[in-house]
């Protein structure tokens, strides 16, 4: 009987950095991809790594693979998935595994596990963060769906994880699509993330006119507290990347700004309207990218529509601190929608997140990993039920603290004609979260003017029309509504 426990098909970079990981750390694996020319590549590029079986077809390449088998799937989310398994399943017997390691949509797992699930296959949907080199030295992992599944594989699975205090990055997170709901949201807020730093980074640059090696010193020192993340650390390296093509000039400088995207930003988007979860930071990170891709429009624009000019002309070091602040905030406020966003999901779907385990996986190996992440596990375990991330007791202390350098910031930014779309719709959900009454009372009254769409009182249960207007004398109860 073969000693491959485990088999890896399509060899993408991301798929081949997986599987050398795999391999160097002593677990034999088949390999296999759709043209046969890039296994026998990838075999002899780096068979001396570990015990790789080049696999030439899709027969072959199960056949390797000890029973149970488990397989790694790494190709393009959508269709390539669901054909890839298509191609398998001749082969496969009861009780075998898929693992699909790629940024397939949740609800596409769901679909794929009762599929298998009716044929006696498991299914596994796993996020995998960290990029190239998060899957070569230690990703973050997410895997969802039926947990006998993940026992079968958690050893592998916590070996080539990250490891952060001797922890691995990896949990099981729980039935269905939730593993891949997870890895969206993780990468929702990594859209936040990247689009608040680009915020600072305006602000700073465009605002107070700080040069590009000033901006690497300041970002450096913010790494050094509470805003330590990977993020942090590869801005300070690309504000110091000269051109190669002009050592004169920084390579940023150079970079056309047109944000791409893959999709997964979008999703936490469409997902939090189903739900109905207010996730303003991650959906303007959206919108801003699109707004970015409009450059044409945007260069033709510049010449017509008029706005502010100039620069911050108060204390600079000020500013800088003040910024520093609400980048901070900010960042807060898109963590807590995210996990908010992730507990409307668990509700909806019937999933058992343990959101101080989620903290914990992310801390190593993926995008978002900080420093900050430490914070956020301790408020859960402190409060497992704890509402809103914001109300734990050193982010509630920490938004106090950073909130008058945060609208300061906001204020400057409309002074000086720069948009600040996730630091400004942030502080507008922070606002709006702590108060007590918000003019929803108005579109509520509206609605019930125009449409017969009936509200609730104050001072009284039940659901109410009204006939609004000076002469109005009485309110109409309805029934409660089912």
């Amino acid at each position: 009987m073969s000693s491959t426990r485990i088999g890896l098909t399509g060899l993408a970079v991301m798929g081949q950095n997986l599987a050398r990981n795999i391999a160097r750390h002593g677990f034999p694996i088949a390999v296999h991809n759709r043209t046969t020319e890039k296994t026998r590549e990838f075999v002899e590029s780096y068979g001396d790594e570990g015990a790789f079986t080049f696999a030439g077809s899709d027969a072959d390449f199960v056949n390797a693979i000890a029973t149970p088998r488990t397989i790694v799937i790494m190709v393009k989310a959508g269709a390539p998935v669901d054909q890839v398994i298509a191609n398998l399943k001749p082969h496969l017997a009861k009780g075998d595994l898929l693992i699909d390691g790629g940024n397939s949509l949740f609800s596409d797992t769901q679909r794929r596990i009762k599929e298998l699930a009716a044929e006696d296959l498991l299914f596994l949907g796993t996020g995998v963060s960290g990029g190239e080199e998060g899957a070569l030295n230690g990703p973050s992992i997410m895997p969802g769906g039926p947990k006998e599944g993940y026992d079968r594989i958690s050893d592998i699975l916590q070996a080539i994880a990250a490891q952060v205090d001797g922890t691995p990055c990896v949990t099981y997170i729980g039935e269905g699509g939730a593993g891949h709901y997870v890895k969206m949201v993780h990468n929702g807020i990594e859209y936040a993330d990247m689009q608040l730093i680009a915020e600072a980074y305006d602000l700073l640059k465009n605002g107070a006119g700080l040069s590009n090696d000033e901006l690497a010193d300041v970002f450096d020192q913010w790494n050094q507290g509470d805003l330590d993340s990977f993020l942090i650390d590869i801005t300070v390296s690309i504000f110091r990347t000269r051109d190669p093509e002009n050592e004169a000039a920084f390579l940023v400088d150079q970079v056309l700004d047109k944000a791409q995207q893959k999709g997964t930003g979008k999703w936490v988007a469409q997902g939090a309207l189903d739900l109905g979860s207010p996730v303003t930071a991650i959906t303007e990170a959206v919108f801003a990218r699109y707004l970015s891709a409009a450059k044409e429009q945007r260069v033709h624009a510049a010449g017509i529509l008029a706005g502010p000019s100039g620069r911050y002309r108060g204390d600079r070091d000020a500013f800088i601190a003040a910024v520093r602040d609400a980048l901070y905030a900010s960042k807060v406020v898109a963590y807590a929608q995210g996990f908010d966003q992730m507990k409307l999901a668990a509700k909806e779907f019937d999933w058992n997140l343990h959101y101080g385990e989620l903290a914990t996986i992310w801390r190593g190996g993926c995008i978002i990993r900080a420093r900050f992440l430490d914070r956020i596990k301790d408020a859960y375990d402190q409060d497992a039920d704890l509402p809103n991330l914001m109300l734990a007791p050193y982010f509630t202390e920490a938004l106090t603290k950073a909130q008058d350098s945060w609208r300061l910031v906001i204020a400057e930014a409309v002074k000086l004609g720069i948009p600040t779309p996730a630091f400004s719709s942030a502080l507008a959900y922070y606002d709006g979260y702590r108060r007590e009454r918000l003019p929803a009372n108005l579109i509520q009254a509206q609605r019930d003017l125009f449409g017969a769409h009936t509200y609730e009182r104050t001072d009284k249960p039940g659901t109410f029309h009204s006939q609004w207007g000076p002469t109005q004398s009485e309110n109409i109860p309805l029934k409660p509504k089912e």
